[in-house]
């Protein structure tokens, strides 16, 4: 029975933690909340877990909220992409809350709320069906986004906040201008009925489309960090607490997810006048995003900041890699992306726990005093280095050798090659210069004494390992994003599935 409502409980179960978080709870609320979320984000992982097997069993859930059939009513749409993305999620989202149990929930009264509200708006914009409940929940997870950046205030933290809260006002307005251009020229928000409508627009219609197209594209720009529209993120990710900057990892994905979406499904091969609208605005847009990164690398003088311009360094690989728009080319962007999330919300988390132990210098890239746990965070940051520059044996080597075989032998090819060859030069120098100074080399005297709690180590410990996962389970993983890439270029699969004239289940006009 509870089968059929597996699609939904994903996002049922954070919502639900979240609004019980928001109780008194008692005298020493802190400890049962902690309990809550962490049942919480177990379940979430399990239902996770369970949706994909069922997925990749059974083939694409629709969960049509209640009993209405698409177009009209509210579908979540559960294929093997929007599986991938929730369970690399719930993957992500659980070591990251067991790190901010250890004292980093009391910097602020509602963080367990806000973390399990964020959780549901992450997966419900993987989940969604039509683009205004797309809407929805970004508005859901930027708003749980803006109380997270606030958690435990500080004078840099407000201003960054307020510079990412305007930026979003501005891509929410925009969102909903797209939308309203879209809806008004297909007559419908379901993005696979808006596929179907799209394909047959000619003219001054196609044109309006066009707009809203690229309007929408700005959109997801802005939550993806893509050149120019990245500014934000730097000083909001690395100015955030460790736990944050570690969950906001995926949230960065979600605008790539939504890119992957609606520029394969409503704007794809399929889209006659409209064919792959943005591919080639993708690859100029991911490689300048990638050269962007590497110069904000070199400039970082800060580990948290030099982290925060390595996520823009993958979204600018991912973007680029999946502008070729094939099988390969979306299949090894992918297997990037679930290897970046994880490597960058390990780092985040690193680079946290080595300022608390080091003291006065922090995060700084100096040298400073020998932490209580030197040669624990020594082993976790060459390893880390190791996964994020793409060095064997871990992911990051598996994840780049297959964008340079996924890459066609042709110009826009060799300009990704060669950006990413610099790339991960600048990433060997400035991981190489920021162990030398903050672990390698140390001041005389005594070591710092103040130790983070062994529950930090271990959740950083995990995520770390999941790089080594992803190169063990290398070819099972690689036969499940080709999958989800041949699934996404069927452009037939997603509307016989949901629209009910087109599977026989009933007619609507």
């Amino acid at each position: 029975m509870w089968q059929q409502h597996l699609a939904i409980l994903p996002i049922l179960i954070p919502l639900f933690t979240a609004l019980l978080q928001l109780l008194p709870w008692g005298d020493r609320p802190q400890p049962k909340r902690r309990a809550l979320g962490l049942a919480s984000s177990i379940l979430t992982l399990v239902f996770a877990a369970l949706l994909l097997f069922n997925v990749n069993q059974q083939g694409m859930m629709v969960y049509a909220l209640g009993d209405w059939p698409a177009p009209f009513g509210i579908v979540l749409v559960l294929d093997k992409l929007s599986a991938l993305m929730i369970l690399l999620t719930a993957v992500l989202a659980l070591p990251v809350l067991v790190y901010g149990c250890y004292a980093e929930d009391n910097l602020g009264s509602h963080f367990h709320a806000l973390f399990q509200f964020q959780v549901m708006g992450i997966i419900g914009a993987f989940a969604t069906g039509d683009l205004f409940n797309l809407f929805v929940f970004f508005e859901v997870l930027l708003i749980s986004s803006y109380g997270l950046m606030m958690h435990g205030g500080g004078k840099f933290r407000v201003r960054s906040t307020l510079h990412y809260v305007l930026l979003n006002l501005l891509g929410s307005a925009l969102f909903l201008i797209s939308v309203g251009t879209l809806y008004a020229t297909t007559g419908t928000l379901n993005m696979a009925d808006m596929a179907e409508k799209v394909a047959q627009l000619s003219g001054d219609e196609a044109a309006l489309a066009k707009a809203g197209g690229f309007m929408l594209l700005a959109v997801f720009g802005i939550k993806a960090a893509i050149l120019p529209l990245h500014f934000w993120l730097p000083q909001a990710y690395s100015t955030t607490t460790g736990v944050v900057a570690a969950l906001f990892a995926i949230m960065t994905k979600v605008g790539v997810y939504s890119i992957i979406r609606v520029y394969t499904l409503i704007f794809g091969p399929e889209a006659n006048e409209l064919t792959w609208l943005a591919a080639d605005w993708l690859w100029i847009l991911g490689i300048l995003t990638l050269i962007f990164g590497i110069i904000g690398m070199l400039g970082a003088r800060d580990f948290r900041l030099l982290v925060a311009y390595l996520v823009i360094v993958s979204v600018g690989t991912l973007l680029a890699t999946y502008s070729f728009s094939s099988v390969a080319g979306i299949s090894t962007a992918l297997f990037y992306l679930i290897h970046s999330t994880v490597i960058t919300g390990a780092l985040f988390l690193l680079a946290d726990v080595m300022a608390f132990e080091r003291g006065k210098t922090a995060s700084r890239i100096v040298t400073g005093k020998r932490m209580a746990n030197h040669n624990t965070y020594a082993i976790m940051f060459l390893v880390a280095s190791i996964a994020i520059i793409g060095l064997p044996p871990l992911s990051g080597f598996a994840g780049k050798l297959m964008i340079l075989e996924a890459a066609p032998v042709s110009t826009s090819g060799f300009w990704l090659w060669g950006t990413m060859l610099v790339a991960t030069l600048v990433m060997l120098i400035m991981m190489s210069r920021t162990g030398s100074k903050m672990i390698w080399h140390t001041l005389q005297g005594k070591p710092n004494d103040q130790s983070a709690p062994m529950g930090k180590r271990v959740a950083i410990g995990v995520l770390l390992s999941l790089s080594l996962f992803l190169t063990i389970f290398a070819n099972p993983v690689r036969d499940y994003t080709d999958a989800v890439a041949e699934q996404l270029l069927d452009t037939e699969t997603y509307p016989n599935n949901i629209i009910p004239s087109r599977n026989g289940e009933g007619q609507y006009e």
